[in-house]
């Protein structure tokens, strides 16, 4: 029998499938009859499942995950290596927009393709567990954790979240003058006495200034053409990632989560997770820590021209925080973000019309653009001033899209002399900048060093070093009532609305006066309603504004007609939806115990799963899905019902495969194209075009690009030498540069096998590196060559013998055992793709059809090439699969040496070689090296005067 792989790959896949080969024991239904095998959990990101299917870049982290769950199978754990669906998104409902088409129906459509390319290339995934977003069944789930947090607040001292009555209890009985939380900035003091004496609406306007999400008036990036708030991640060059529209900054009534309480946390973490260095950098860079002070300026009015005017009816403070408080005398003017809240009211008549017009003209740039941007200088006068906590100057009020209403406070004290984007933007304006240092240059920027002995015109601080002169100024605004030491985070509370159809329903309503109120958990989940349109309604409200049935009935607890909305008993619920990460942030907990619809898991399941052992996924993720799904788990672990406040203990960000783009050159103005070296002599305008239209020499099909866009019909090609070349580059392989090569082709022309070989074989799993098809035809080969080591004769019997085997073939095995476990624990999968090379290639020279070594080989070849290994190992009699069996134990004495091959040297110049056992001592050494024929012809009768013996190394005959 031939190697015929499609045959083998399909009936294995069936057997797989039909035995729930791969499915984990679970804790509460039998443990003890697998004696209580230890638990190894193997995690892959879930993908979102996309209309164009998988390309051969997307199972890269897949097969490297599955070969070590595969691997610890074979060690002897129980493995849980399960698969789902991150099924709600934003794509599905731009393509609903566009066909009318139901976003399930596509979903689901996609689904089954992920699912079909899935199975094909063999994945051990324990599919009874699957999961997908979109279900009801697990986004109930999702929203219990809303409710939740809804019910939680953070305690300070305590240093957890803690039930919400907790609280409520300190208020009856003590007020909040002593309370240590996490709330709003704005949140007033109160006594017992004013609590219990506060409105039922009062006490809940107050709570939501403590729950760990709430409702706030919050800067949002949106986007009108999508209708919907995107996160800062889902932009790119300041328009929308999907479909690249326009981004505007926009302030709502929003959703939030208080991700902020757990900054400190979530950088402490950090420390105890084996995850990439660089992903934990951009976690870092993301929270932001920093070390400083709180300066409060006040305002001295804005109302009029005259800054000497002061109107105690427009009487503010601007507070600031800043990381150089030792800078505070080199305050020369403030800049406030233009959506600071105090802008509107501090700008004098004389700056409204040009501070409004700044402000529009700002609100069209993301964040990202605004920081990245620091080339472009922009800013305006708001006619106000305000105080300096010291000197008392009047210090001129600017607004400049430099400064983020979101990082900080949205206020900065800009110091000229100390912080070069201050200088540069006083002096593209001209503000004076009083140079308060003695014989240095403004231009030098001076406070940017900190070991510098401060040399100032304000005794204050005048020769005191960086350290002292922080210790004195925080001492001294705190003295005054001006500020406080403090330490910041850039991390922003996380804005958890999405005005899209396709996502989780919150389980809110809304009572008589409009406050949130959660649906009782024993009533979801909250099903998604059905709509006629995907697009915001006429009035602008969110999509599910269009469902008519989207009420709740506070009795029959039920969702009901809008009709019936009484605001008695049937309440208006939320229209809004849950963003993107909302599914994917407790989605590693939910597969311990998937099915179970009392509880997100049971007690059982998470005590003995605990936390992902292994996690692989891209680094794309790193500030959006890790941070956020982080923050849950944190959560969850305060409030009892997971073990670990870390959910992964090892992360591994796989690199990406590339693909080799193929480039046509189009003359300018015209619909000439001319082959690559004729590009030079012509203004050329570059043109991707499919990569299957190429062959291996990079030669065009002409013929065939004619047929594949209407552009080329009727093109004219100039070609050289009669072919026309296209250039190449190597760029990500994506859909937009038609370079995506087809797993589905490489499996049918190739085998799953080879297929998962040559990911593993392209260079280690971190690394990007680039597709070559041509270059699979090696690993195929090696297939062909290691069934052919099983089989013998022109029709390839089958024939493997009950011999002894050879020494030589016990070393190779042992050396190959030794080197492939190391390699998966080290995750150096490549490597080990060579390693089979090598041993196939010795074992075939040295004929080997010796059971005891080619059914270890087969188990060890199992993790990479599953389906030829399962053959092989039912061709040596086996009943069971292969991912039972045992892997192989390395024993040092098959690949220990016992001889040496020593160089036999005539007064320093080797003549011959001789190999003598390892354990001769240097007397026996010597009279074998005498003893032997070539030492007497070289010595030709003349007794050496020496002979050098090092044991294990040489023997140098001194004559």
């Amino acid at each position: 029998m031939h190697y015929d792989f499609r045959k083998i790959e399909k009936k294995w896949q069936n057997y797989w499938a039909d035995n729930q080969t791969f499915k984990a024991i679970s804790p509460e239904t039998g443990l003890k009859d697998e004696g209580q095998k230890p638990k190894f959990y193997v995690l892959d990101m879930f993908p979102y499942p996309s209309g164009a299917g998988l390309h051969v870049g997307h199972p890269l982290g897949y097969i490297a995950s599955d070969i070590y769950a595969r691997y610890k199978r074979h060690k002897g754990f129980n493995v849980l290596h399960p698969m789902g669906y991150d099924s709600f998104g934003l794509p599905a409902e731009q393509y609903a927009i566009q066909t009318g088409q139901h976003p399930a129906i596509t979903t689901e459509q996609n689904i089954k393709t992920y699912r079909r390319q899935l199975d094909q290339i063999g994945f051990s995934f324990d599919w009874s567990r699957e999961i997908r977003t979109s279900d009801p069944s697990y986004y109930k789930w999702t929203q219990w954790i809303f409710i939740q947090l809804f019910n939680s607040w953070y305690n300070k001292t305590a240093d957890k979240a803690e039930d919400i009555s907790v609280l409520i209890s300190i208020f009856e009985n003590k007020g909040n003058t002593s309370v240590n939380a996490a709330c709003d900035e704005d949140t007033p003091s109160f006594t017992e006495n004013d609590w219990n004496g506060f409105s039922k609406v009062r006490k809940q306007e107050i709570l939501l200034k403590y729950r760990l999400t709430y409702l706030a008036d919050t800067e949002v990036n949106w986007c009108p053409a999508l209708g919907t708030v995107l996160a800062n991640d889902e932009i790119v060059n300041g328009v929308s990632e999907r479909g690249g529209h326009p981004v505007i900054r926009k302030k709502m009534t929003q959703w939030s989560m208080r991700i902020t309480a757990y900054a400190q946390r979530l950088l402490d973490g950090l420390e105890k997770i084996d995850w990439p260095q660089p992903l934990k950098d951009a976690q870092k860079n993301w929270i932001g820590r920093s070390k400083g002070a709180s300066v409060t300026f006040k305002v001295q009015g804005g109302s009029s021209d005259s800054k000497d005017q002061v109107k105690e009816d427009r009487e503010n403070e601007i507070e600031v925080f800043t990381t150089r408080p030792d800078t505070i005398f080199g305050v020369s003017f403030m800049t406030l973000a233009p959506e600071h809240e105090l802008v509107p009211k501090i700008t004098s008549a004389a700056q409204k019309d040009e501070v409004d017009a700044y402000i529009e003209t700002t609100a069209k740039r993301s964040e990202r653009d605004r920081m990245a941007d620091v080339k472009t200088i922009s800013g305006v006068f708001t006619g106000a001033y305000a105080e300096h906590p010291f000197t008392k100057a009047s210090i001129p009020i600017w607004i400049g899209d430099y400064v983020l209403a979101g990082y900080g406070t949205g206020a900065v004290m800009s110091v000229p002399c100390g912080d070069q984007r201050d200088y540069d933007f006083a002096k593209h304006f001209n503000i004076p900048i009083p140079n308060i240092f003695e014989g240095v240059d403004i231009s030098e920027v001076a406070f940017a060093d900190k070991e510098r002995t401060i040399i100032t015109n304000s005794e204050f601080l005048n020769g005191l070093r960086y350290k002292e002169a922080t210790t004195k100024v925080i001492a001294e605004l705190e003295r005054i009532g001006s500020g406080k030491g403090k330490i910041n985070y850039r991390l922003r509370d996380a804005v958890f609305s999405r005005q899209r159809y396709w996502g989780e329903p919150f389980p809110v309503y809304y009572d008589a006066e409009g406050m949130p109120q959660m649906i009782d958990e024993a009533h979801l989940p909250i099903k998604l309603p059905e709509v006629e349109k995907y697009l915001p309604t006429e009035t602008g409200e969110p999509p599910l504004g269009n469902a008519t049935h989207w009420a709740w009935d506070n009795e029959a607890h039920e969702v009901v007609s809008n009709d019936l909305i009484d605001n008695k008993t049937v309440f208006p619920l939320e229209l809004n939806t849950m963003p993107g990460w909302a599914g994917s942030s407790q989605y590693f907990n939910r597969y311990m115990d998937p099915h179970n619809d009392e509880a997100i898991f049971s007690r059982e399941a998470i005590d003995y799963w605990q936390d992902v052992d292994l996690y692989i996924g891209g680094s794309e993720h790193a500030t959006g899905h890790l941070l956020y799904s982080r923050f849950w788990q944190k959560f969850m672990f305060d409030r009892g019902w997971v073990p670990k406040d870390e959910y992964a203990k090892k992360l591994i960000n796989q690199g990406m495969i590339t693909g080799t783009s193929a480039i046509v050159y189009r003359i300018s103005g015209t619909d000439k194209y001319v082959s690559l070296g004729l590009k030079d002599d012509y203004e050329v305008e570059e043109l991707r075009i499919d990569v299957n239209l190429i062959n291996s020499a990079d030669e065009l099909n002409v013929a065939s690009l004619r047929k594949w866009q209407p552009q080329f019909a009727n093109a004219k090609f100039v070609l050289e030498g009669g072919k026309y070349i296209v250039g190449r580059e190597v760029e990500k392989m994506s859909k937009r540069w038609h370079n995506v090569v087809n797993p589905d082709a490489i499996c049918e022309e190739y085998g799953a096998d080879s297929l998962r070989l040559y990911e593993m074989f392209l260079g280690p799993l971190e690394q990007s590196k680039p597709w070559n098809t041509a270059g699979i035809t090696g690993v195929h080969s090696f297939l062909k060559k290691l069934w052919k080591l099983y089989h013998s004769g022109e029709d390839q019997n089958f024939e493997v013998s009950n011999a002894a085997p050879s020494k030589d073939a016990l070393k190779t095995l042992h050396k190959t055992i030794k080197k492939v476990a190391e390699d998966i624990e080290n995750f150096s999968f490549n490597t080990s793709v060579s390693t089979f090379m090598i041993c196939v290639n010795e074992l075939t020279s040295q004929k080997c059809t010796s059971r005891a070594i080619l059914e270890a080989l087969a188990v060890l070849v199992s993790p990479y090439a599953p389906h030829i290994a399962e053959e092989l190992w039912q061709k040596l009699g086996h009943g069971d699969s292969i991912s039972t069996a045992p892997f192989p134990t390395f024993e040092e004495k098959y690949v220990a040496e016992s001889s040496k091959e020593y160089p036999i040297s005539f007064n320093g110049k080797t003549r011959f070689t001789l190999e003598l056992p390892l354990d001769m001592d240097k007397e026996e050494i010597e009279a074998a090296v005498m003893a032997h024929d070539k030492t007497q012809h070289h010595l030709q009768g003349r007794n050496p005067k020496k002979v050098i013996v090092v044991p294990g190394r040489i023997v140098n005959i001194v004559g």
